[in-house]
């Protein structure tokens, strides 16, 4: 199968390779798909994109156009893609779940350490040689509540870690997991006891109509003052300006993210020599008390192998005329592909 992978990374062309193991004839560019590069496409039956790439209606008709059949995203989320204007033009589209659920729980872990710990300015004191400890008294998770907002493999995989620090998890999901949450000694609840019990919160769910702005000035007024938050997922799941008002007024403590609400054509690019006119993102960059990666929670070498796996998988049943190449799966995020309700729940 004729495909072109869209806005590939260094990292992700010897994984790529390797699992392609030359089968397929894949044309591996780092452009980011847009109707400005949509040409690429031209005579290819498949396109395999990013998160950050463009597959608007206006993009899928072109790509139609041009004969492409078949959409791979390398990602779990879908939120990118006009899925109802693909369908109506018979492009079949499918993602990538599931490619490594401990990487993403592994960075969450890792962002709150480093905040609760001080980690980012004990680092930045240490290299100006200023060694004094007077404003790097951090705190433990130990015996502190932590909620964990989506219950699927990346949830689950932060809820096994936790147990070891003696943290008292709380978890809530749209399904009844209960049993699943007691066996790793944690307990599932509603969404306003996670919001009221919470010391820190931990977001693994997807993007979708129901969990857009779920984090916004009414459900953080549920919170406990001092709350520390933790966002993996995607960056729309967090009112972005509610949010960074609750940290100013000190009502949010904390925030480790890998996502932001307004990333799109900023994150995955060198702006180092460009002007950013996103001023909350500077704020945010600018706070001591938030901590933000570039989206790069799933990014080890474990995943990339994965990832790549399954992009290949995708392609042999496609070639093999078979459906099972196009079915969108549950994403990591969350095991529910049906959203999310602050009210779901299973109280036991």
């Amino acid at each position: 199968m004729k495909a072109v992978a869209y806005s590939i990374k260094s990292c992700e062309k010897e994984p790529l390779i390797r699992s392609n193991n030359k089968k397929h004839d894949i044309t591996l560019i780092s452009n980011r798909l847009t109707l400005d590069t949509v040409s690429y496409a031209n005579g290819k039956e498949a396109v395999l994109v990013f998160s950050s790439d463009d597959l608007s209606a206006p993009v899928l008709k072109t790509l139609k156009e041009l004969g492409v059949k078949y959409i791979c995203t390398r990602s779990s989320g879908v939120d990118h893609i006009d899925l109802e204007e693909a369908k109506r033009l018979g492009i079949q589209v499918a993602n990538t779940s599931s490619y490594s659920p401990a990487s993403i729980a592994e960075h969450a872990l890792a962002l709150l350490l480093a905040l609760v710990r001080n980690i980012i300015p004990s680092h930045t004191q240490t290299m100006m040689y200023d060694f004094r400890l007077d404003d790097l008294v951090g705190t433990t998770i130990s015996d502190k509540t932590i909620g964990i907002v989506g219950f699927g493999e990346t949830g689950q995989a932060l809820t096994k870690m936790l147990s070891g620090f003696g943290a008292r998890v709380l978890v809530n999901d749209v399904y009844d997991l209960s049993e699943k949450a007691r066996s790793l000694e944690a307990k599932q609840v509603d969404f306003k006891t996670i919001l009221k019990e919470s010391d820190i919160i931990s977001f693994h769910i997807p993007l979708n109509d129901s969990t857009y702005h779920l984090v916004n000035s009414a459900t953080i007024a549920e919170m406990k003052e001092g709350v520390i938050l933790i966002n993996v997922s995607r960056g729309a799941i967090f009112n972005s300006r509610d949010v960074y008002n609750a940290l100013q007024n000190g009502f949010i403590t904390k925030i480790g993210m890998d996502v932001y609400e307004f990333e799109h054509n900023v994150f995955f690019f060198d702006h180092s020599r460009s002007h950013i006119d996103d001023k909350l993102l500077k704020a945010f960059i600018q706070n001591s008390r938030v901590l933000l990666t570039p989206h790069q929670a799933f990014l080890t070498r474990e995943a990339l192998q994965v990832i790549s796996a399954k992009i290949i998988d995708h392609l042999d049943k496609w070639c093999n005329g078979s459906d099972e190449g196009s079915k969108i799966t549950a994403t990591p995020e969350s095991s529910s592909k049906q959203g999310f309700s602050q009210n779901s729940i299973i109280k036991k």
